[in-house]
């Protein structure tokens, strides 16, 4: 009666290193990704910046811009008649 059993976890079970097991490197790697996935977003974002256009009365440089312009002009307009329905 005087031995202890010791049925819970095998020794070298016990032994192992933290890195061992999956499941630290599950909780890890989630965001460790997101964080690695932010960074090259923000590298694109710096590197490809969008050129700011200069949309004042007279500044469209090309045709291709005017309908973009005239229709946010319009949608910023009140309406002066109601819509047919």
């Amino acid at each position: 009666m005087s031995q202890v059993e010791n049925n819970a976890v095998p020794n070298a079970e016990q032994s192992k290193p933290w890195w061992r097991y999956p499941i630290v490197w599950m909780v890890i790697g989630g965001p460790a990704a997101v964080v690695v996935a932010s960074l090259f977003t923000a590298s694109l974002a710096i590197k490809h910046v969008d050129p700011v256009l200069d949309t004042s009365v007279g500044q469209v440089k090309t045709a291709s811009e005017a309908p973009a312009i005239q229709a946010r002009n319009h949608s910023a307009e009140q309406a002066r008649e109601p819509a047919d329905r």
